[in-house]
């Protein structure tokens, strides 16, 4: 009798130590579960949290209405041009095309006319012309530069070149575009002209310079 009872009370204390080891196990992977749970979570709202991304105060001077917002822009274009017309001769002097030299001197010679009209549009709203730098136009304009460092001279420069130019371009007409509908919505007919008249110019520029890049420029380049 005393064997048995023995005997039983080992089985059942095995028996236990199976159950409680069963038990704890359970409670570390649900521990587990539970970590990764948490974890998974705190991902999930740290990416929503990244895609709603953040708030930005506005600066003290910004914009209050829309003839503020057009005003800047103007001054951002009077910067933009002048910088322009200062950067043109370092590309036409690096360039090897007699047409897109020619090409670059008719539009220096249009970006002065240009500078004129903006400052009739500064008069028109009593405003002394003032540029303000224009950060987009900058980078542009630093990166073109740079294009001339990175190509050798000929036909691969020139076609650097024109991509150069015509990301200005590019940046005049959404810019332009974006100060005629201004100028309508603000009633300001006569502004509105004006800056549509500098508009139809800078597709015009950019029509000649990818006739001319696709037409011969990159061909050149390509076999050279």
């Amino acid at each position: 009798m005393g064997k048995t009872a023995t005997s039983t009370s080992s089985a059942t204390s095995k028996k236990s130590n199976m159950t409680d080891e069963k038990t704890t196990k359970a409670s570390a992977a649900n521990k587990k579960e539970d970590s990764k749970g948490a974890s998974g979570k705190s991902q999930a709202a740290s990416t929503a949290h990244e895609d709603t991304g953040k708030k930005v105060s506005a600066k003290r001077n910004a914009a209050k209405d829309l003839n503020d917002l057009f005003e800047d822009a103007l001054k951002d274009m009077y910067w933009a041009e002048n910088a322009i017309h200062k950067a043109l001769p370092t590309m036409i002097s690096n360039a090897t095309s007699e047409t897109l030299k020619r090409a670059l001197e008719d539009h220096r010679k249009e970006t002065k006319d240009q500078i004129d009209r903006l400052d009739k549009v500064f008069h028109l709203l009593d405003m002394k012309p003032k540029g303000e730098k224009c950060d987009a136009m900058a980078g542009i304009l630093e990166e073109g530069e740079g294009i001339l460092e990175e190509t050798q001279t000929g036909s691969v420069r020139d076609a650097g070149i024109i991509a150069a130019c015509q990301k200005v371009e590019h940046y005049e007409i959404a810019t332009y575009g974006t100060m005629v509908a201004f100028a309508k919505q603000l009633g300001q007919k006569e502004i509105a002209k004006i800056l549509k008249s500098i508009l139809d110019e800078e597709y015009n520029a950019n029509n000649k310079l990818t006739d001319l890049a696709v037409e011969r420029i990159n061909k050149e380049a390509d076999n050279q």
